[in-house]
């Protein structure tokens, strides 16, 4: 298929390739996860990835945690809905959670792009070769959604030369029923996957020359199968003969207190990132009620203390919600001095918003005024505390992965064994090596080094 544009006295020629396909994808690390699931399944069965103007199949992996990212994800559906809806061999196809959340969500999505030609559900990705050829034959306006919940983990990914950074899923779904949350609509109940596949999945990423492997799931603490543990997968996985370090994915804070043996004995293992993503979401025993989390905060201080006691370099990120429905300023106030006390080094600062199909958006809910206000002191509150939360890295030497290029020439981009941010100068464009290096200046969040 051909199409010409005249622009300006000159003729465009742009080329929609047979059986080619763009993949967009937005949100978490799960949803990665499965976009290289789908190409790498596509690429298998002799489609060619493309760009978005080439491609025939254009597939939309989407999200659905945040409003701001709901309404992001609309316009761009509304958008290809203009630019292709005449286009009768190019073909959209919406993937991810978006159209799962909530009842009516199908119907919505029908509304907003009523050129789709499918719909898919988050446990047929491995389909999607007969979806496609589906596509093909039956024309527009397809749903297709699973029977089955699938093992991720064992489709192994063929990843192209260069490329450092791998993900393996290790599970799906939680076993939590917070209140503002509908990623689990889509998601649905606990999936852990298969510890075979895991173990063989991440080797395999090894062996193509992969050096830094994110683990991911919804909630990478609940993971159990058959009485194996998640220390147990971690630790089948860094006794290969690789280099590489090893990133494990958001932790339920409950995991501190339910699972903190296993916690220890995964960040006493060499290979492993001392990262530890522990969404709070807010410091005040009330709304923590309210949100149906299951621990106590002071349960929870006390536990980093004596985890930051044995891991005195470890990084911590948290994700904070402000303004959940009945949060007083005496609430906020608690939050605001449990990150004082807790000097995070990654905060995410959600504003909340009520989402479809949740127990939170019947509640009353706060003024946007005073949810923006309390996220702006927030960020302001991590902002000023950045001067000073590195300074324990200065004149720090040890061994950095460097994954990609600076700031400026010949400078590289790496992580230590802490996932700090480290820029080095004197890169030649060799990515994907572990080199030794000395830290000689602390910029906020970023350290500056030189190889030693």
């Amino acid at each position: 298929m051909f199409k010409i544009y005249f622009i300006k006295s000159f003729y465009i020629e742009l080329v929609l390739i047979e059986n080619s396909f763009y993949i967009e994808t937005y949100g978490c690390a799960s949803n990665k996860a499965d976009s290289l699931i789908i190409s790498d399944l596509l690429i298998k069965s002799n489609y060619v990835q493309t760009s978005l103007h080439d491609a025939q199949f254009i597939i939309i992996n989407t999200c659905a945690v945040k409003e701001q990212t709901e309404k992001k994800i609309k316009d761009r559906l509304k958008k290809m809905h203009e630019l292709y809806q005449d286009e009768n061999e190019r073909h959209v196809v919406i993937a991810g959670c978006l159209p799962h959340v909530a009842e009516g969500y199908i119907e919505l999505i029908r509304k907003i792009i009523p050129s789709f030609s499918a719909i898919i559900d988050l446990d047929n990705i491995n389909e999607i070769p007969e979806i496609i050829q589906a596509i093909k034959t039956g024309g527009r306006n397809q749903v297709f959604l699973s029977q089955n919940s699938i093992d991720k983990a064992r489709f192994f990914i063929n990843h192209s030369p260069g490329k450092i950074t791998g993900i393996t899923p290790i599970s799906e779904g939680c076993l939590g029923s917070c209140t503002y949350c509908c990623v689990k609509n889509a998601r649905g109940r606990l999936n852990c996957y298969n510890p075979k596949y895991i173990v063989e999945n991440v080797h395999n990423q090894l062996k193509q020359g992969i050096k830094q492997v994110y683990l991911t799931s919804q909630d990478c603490s609940t993971y159990h199968y058959n009485g194996v543990t998640l220390a147990d997968v971690v630790r089948e996985i860094v006794i290969v003969d690789h280099e590489f370090f090893l990133r494990i994915g958001m932790l339920n804070p409950s995991f501190l207190i339910k699972g903190f043996d296993q916690l220890v004995s995964i960040f006493k293992l060499d290979k492993v990132y001392q990262f530890f993503h522990v969404p709070i979401q807010s410091a005040s025993s009330e709304i923590l009620k309210k949100m149906q989390r299951t621990y106590v905060i002071q349960d929870i201080i006390n536990q980093l203390e004596i985890l930051r006691e044995k891991f005195p370099y470890l990084t911590i990120s948290t994700d904070i919600i402000c303004g959940f429905p009945g949060e007083t300023e005496y609430d906020f106030h608690r939050t605001i001095n449990f990150i004082k006390w807790l000097k995070p080094e990654i905060i995410n600062i959600s504003k909340f918003t009520p989402r479809p199909n949740t127990k939170a958006r019947e509640m009353k809910q706060l003024d946007s005024k005073i949810i923006k206000e309390r996220s702006i002191k927030l960020s302001r509150l991590f902002r000023n505390s950045l001067s000073t939360i590195n300074k324990k890295w200065e004149g720090w030497e040890g061994k950095v992965l460097v994954l990609h290029a600076g700031l400026e020439e010949n400078q590289g981009f790496g992580r230590n064994f802490a996932y700090k941010n480290i820029y080095i100068n004197d890169i030649d464009g060799k990515f994907g090596e572990f080199i030794n290096v000395k830290v000689v200046r602390i910029d906020g969040f970023n350290l500056f080094a030189k190889k030693i």
